[in-house]
């Protein structure tokens, strides 16, 4: 697993010549509609298991939560899984807001 700082997936998502990463979103459905970064999809952590299959194993997922930590335990689990590329976004959607976006509700 990879990780990416919020900085560095702006940039990515902004880029026209990359193709744009899977964000998924880990929180619950109360964090998510508080604030989310644009384009990104929920599918609350306990939920994964049950709904690994609607993920492409080979697309490049960005994991998203509110700091971090429940974002690298799913990227793990579907590591596990065989999934292959996916990447942690380091500090969550609390850091996207710090360095990215500040006038994105925090919590």
């Amino acid at each position: 697993m990879n990780h990416i700082t919020p900085p560095q997936l702006a940039e990515w998502l902004q880029d026209e010549n990359r193709p744009s990463p899977f964000l998924l979103d880990v929180r619950e459905p109360s964090e998510f509609q508080y604030c989310a970064i644009p384009g990104s999809v929920l599918m609350p952590m306990a939920s994964v298991p049950a709904r690994m299959q609607e993920l492409e194993p080979d697309a490049e997922i960005v994991v998203i939560c509110h700091h971090g930590g429940r974002s690298m335990q799913v990227a793990m689990f579907l590591e596990r899984q065989g999934f292959t590329n996916l990447i942690n976004l380091a500090g969550g959607v609390a850091q996207w807001a710090a360095q990215v976006d500040p006038t994105m509700p925090q919590y």
